[in-house]
């Protein structure tokens, strides 16, 4: 068992095959840093639970493909405020399946709507500038 600290002092037990999911952990069981707790000093405990509790799901290895699917889909219908700490977690963490997850789910949060519902959803403030703003969608449709 891995222990993990969140930023406001909760600990949390992982199995060390869930915990392998985490590039960031891996290496530092490999490096034999993980006899103590793990300070995570960018997670809070509330969050730190959820990605625990995502490890263990996706290390269980009873688990059918669509089961796991329909888990995911649950885990996800959360608040964006939510949805953005899970991405920050699994970023920190280096968490593929839980980054793309989560970042897929903001992601069609946004499809089809324009940049002012977008800033009214995520309660963003209009920073930039009638020009800026335009020279960006000319650049992303570049991309497109």
């Amino acid at each position: 068992m891995i222990t993990l600290k969140s930023s406001d002092g909760e600990t949390f037990q992982i199995e060390e095959t869930a915990a392998l999911q985490s590039k960031t952990l891996k290496n530092m069981i490999d490096e034999d840093c993980a006899s103590t707790p793990i300070p995570l000093r960018s997670i809070n405990g509330k969050i730190l639970a959820k990605v625990v509790e995502f490890c263990n799901k996706h290390a269980d290895v009873g688990v059918d493909a669509e089961s796991l699917r329909a888990w995911d889909a649950e885990f996800v219908k959360v608040e964006y405020t939510t949805l953005f700490d899970y991405i920050l977690a699994a970023n920190f963490l280096e968490i593929p399946t839980l980054l793309g997850l989560a970042s897929g789910v903001v992601g069609d949060m946004m499809k089809g709507k324009t940049s002012d519902e977008i800033r009214k959803m995520f309660n963003i403030n209009d920073t930039i500038s009638p020009e800026e703003e335009e020279e960006q969608r000319r650049v992303n449709q570049a991309f497109e």
